[in-house]
């Protein structure tokens, strides 16, 4: 096979490029290189909405437990984002029932609740706010916390335990430091993991752990440990992220916003922000066996990087994607992915989110406004939101 068969290769894309702006990378790779060679990250990008959902749904040539990425070395553990088939079903299910449409309903919806207005409640009102650090980031925390059955764990922890795995499982560089932290991490959240699981055996309740200490056949307690590990590692930033993007997308858009409020329409202000800009950005599969993609050659034993992030904004199938439109009307997307390993806190993200925190705030200030949008800085490339949100509260 000649090399004009593989996918062309790209020497001058970096993570730098992709962590501050990666849009324009990726509508110049939809348009022209579609299926590419990044050398910086040793893999090869998927830009286009079908390619990824293809690999997605695929698990049997396309594994999620690839052996390049940073997250084993990160989380100190094989997590069930890294298995697939009835490995990676057996874990996922293990947790599940804490996290079923009932049981949001019943139970976390109405917790969240109270959060929301106490974390609201708090805000001062005709004061400018950076609402990344002031609400979006503690109250994601704390309700990850009562989910996943360490309440006892402060905003703070689990904000900082959240980022550092974030970072360690993104550093494709290989630095030192970041595993650094993550080690130290690791060390902590292991022993607030233990101490909450002597005390649900004692008084279990709908959290994650403690459905997961109750199955007739539990998994080990290792993998009960990582998996609230991979929990804590997106389930902070993927709320928080949407909320501010999807608050940026109304505060720069006031049309929207009236029709949004006048018709109720938070759902769809909801999928349009997580369509926009995708929470969690990209994945990584391990190909099992030769295939071709697009034409291109894509042997066993390569990485390919589903960028999801690209994929909602595909031409094919949104008119002018680089716009958050919430009047766009009912639409699919790849942000919480798809296959076996679709999000398993989308449902709580949209109900707590969506149907909660979004109306509440809106309510309490309704002429709340950016003063200034260009101060507004994005980051990341695995993950992506704003890393600040100065809001004037009226």
């Amino acid at each position: 096979m000649s090399d004009s068969q593989f996918a062309p290769s790209d020497d001058s894309i970096t993570i730098q490029q992709l962590t501050l702006n990666p849009y324009p990378i990726y509508e110049r790779l939809r348009a022209k290189q579609p299926v590419l060679r990044v050398t910086s990250l040793g893999r090869t990008f998927l830009t286009k909405a079908a390619d990824t959902a293809m690999v997605k749904d695929n698990a049997e040539l396309f594994s999620s437990d690839d052996p390049n990425t940073p997250m084993k070395r990160a989380f100190l553990a094989h997590t069930l984002m890294r298995k697939d088939g009835e490995a990676h079903k057996r874990e996922r299910m293990a947790m599940m029932a804490s996290l079923m449409p009932k049981t949001i309903i019943n139970h976390w919806a109405p917790m969240y609740e109270k959060f929301a207005e106490e974390y609201v409640g708090r805000l001062p009102r005709g004061e400018t706010v950076d609402l990344f650090g002031g609400l979006a980031g503690p109250i994601a925390a704390r309700m990850l916390g009562e989910i996943m059955g360490i309440p006892d764990a402060t905003d703070e922890e689990l904000q900082r335990w959240s980022q550092v795995l974030i970072d360690g499982a993104g550093n494709f560089g290989w630095r030192p430091e970041p595993f650094a932290d993550s080690d130290k991490a690791n060390i902590e959240m292991d022993r607030c993991i233990l101490a909450n699981a002597e005390r649900l055996k004692a008084e279990p309740d709908p959290s994650a752990l403690s459905v997961m200490l109750q199955q007739n056949d539990p998994i080990p307690m290792s993998q009960m440990i990582s998996n609230i590990k991979i929990a804590i590692g997106g389930g902070i930033n993927e709320p928080r992220d949407a909320l501010l993007t999807i608050l940026y997308g109304l505060l720069t858009n006031q049309d929207q916003l009236e029709v949004i409020k006048q018709e109720n329409k938070w759902a769809a202000a909801f999928e349009e922000g997580v369509r926009w800009v995708a929470p969690i950005q990209a994945s990584s599969r391990l190909v099992i066996a030769d295939t071709m993609i697009r034409g291109f050659h894509i042997p066993k034993g390569d990485t390919v990087m589903t960028i999801q992030a690209s994929a909602c904004h595909d031409e094919e199938l949104y008119d002018e994607p680089e716009k958050y439109n919430a009047l766009r009307g009912e639409l699919k997307h790849q942000a919480f992915g798809n296959g076996a390993h679709f999000c398993a806190g989308a449902h709580v993200s949209r109900r707590t989110v969506g149907a909660i925190l979004l109306p509440l705030l809106f309510d309490r200030f309704p002429e709340m406004h950016i003063a200034d949008p260009s101060v507004v800085q994005w980051r990341g490339f695995g993950f992506r939101g704003p890393v600040n949100l100065p809001v004037t509260l009226k």
